[in-house]
């Protein structure tokens, strides 16, 4: 049976930043398991961006059954909008799915702009507990679908004596206060004198990647500290089984995939409580959450997991565990499911071209 197309509408920028987002990967699995999928836009600027965004819905708006259309806060929003409103226009079904930890004080400040795109929908998605929570105001049955990985990628390690082994991985941006972690080693360097941390991970341009490279010049940090920058997905499992403790020093925050991927090869979460973290991670259980920007909170938290060894073999295999929640083989099934039943709630099909 031939399965419906679909078009994919986001920030699918791996190609520039480094960076690949959940949207690409459903795109990769949707087409495996037979699905004809549309993606736009790859385009590195914001402007080009929405302009390949409305040319593609328009121009290949026969070919497609169903859209998913990313929502995310700030300007970003304003091309969802408008990208909503051709579907519409055009007689399209489409989903909505919800990301970042900022979107919640946006839809404070903008209730109507919120509530009318949100009920355009047929379907309302979102990656994390703390967004259908805090979303639910504007539209009460959203659906919450993880953000998936591919377990088989990332090989887990159990972690039972971990060593002073940290690493960091996330884009270098001031929401993610990379500097945190280096606070955080100096913290702790007399007590450890063999901690190092690898920091991997793109320049956002905002001057964050340039404050760490300074700071890591100090006298005393220096050799304890490594800049990676940005790796290829298929190199992240890699570098994450050279460390034994994840640093997780965001300010503002969802349900990042690079959490997730550490917990799936058994790190040890050291993660501030920002935004839907504490709906991922259970304190004590699978992570330590400590306060946003509290140097040593986080210090004590790598203290007691470098020190308890019985503890942080029970913090490891409980990543796991949660990790194994998020699979694709999970995932996909629910997406697939969705996709069909927002195209038979919305009526007969266009007839695509050939």
């Amino acid at each position: 049976m031939v399965k419906p197309a679909v078009l994919l509408v986001g920030n699918l920028l791996s190609a520039s930043v480094g960076v690949r987002s959940v949207s690409e990967d459903l795109a990769a699995r949707l087409s495996a398991a037979g699905w004809k999928v549309i993606i736009t836009s790859e385009k590195p600027e914001r402007f080009s961006r929405l302009l390949d965004m409305i040319l593609t819905v328009w121009r290949r708006r026969r070919e497609f059954d169903v859209a998913n259309v990313e929502v995310f806060s700030g300007p970003a929003f304003f091309w969802a909008e408008i990208v909503c409103l051709l579907l519409r226009l055009m007689g399209k079904p489409f989903i909505l799915t919800l990301h970042g930890g900022s979107l919640p004080e946006f839809a404070q400040r903008w209730p109507g702009r919120i509530r009318r795109l949100l009920r355009q929908a047929v379907f309302v998605t979102a990656p994390s507990g703390y967004l259908t929570e805090r979303m639910s105001a504007y539209r009460p049955d959203l659906i919450l679908l993880p953000n998936p990985l591919n377990l088989e990628a990332y090989p887990f390690r159990h972690r039972v004596q971990a060593e002073p082994k940290l690493v960091w991985l996330r884009a270098f941006h001031r929401i993610y206060n990379p500097t945190l972690a280096l606070r955080v080693v100096k913290q702790l360097a007399s007590e450890f004198p063999e901690i190092h941390l690898n920091m991997i991970g793109p320049d956002k341009g905002d001057g964050s990647a340039e404050e760490v490279r300074q700071a890591i010049s100090e006298p005393g940090i220096s050799r304890r500290v490594s800049q990676i920058g940005a790796v290829a997905k298929t190199a992240v499992p890699q570098y994450l089984d050279r460390g034994d403790i994840f640093l997780n020093t965001a300010n503002v925050d969802n349900t990042p995939v690079s959490v997730l991927e550490a917990m799936a090869c058994g790190l040890l979460i050291v993660s501030t409580n920002a935004g839907g973290i504490p709906y991922l991670l259970e304190h004590e259980r699978d992570a330590l959450l400590v306060p946003p920007d509290d140097s040593q909170a986080m210090a004590d938290a790598v203290r007691k997991i470098l020190t308890s060894p019985q503890f942080a073999e029970r913090l490891s295999l409980n990543a796991r565990r949660k990790a194994e929640q998020h699979d694709w083989l999970v995932i996909l099934p629910q997406w697939e499911r969705l996709f069909e039943a927002a195209i038979h709630k919305s009526g007969p099909k266009v007839e695509r071209q050939k």
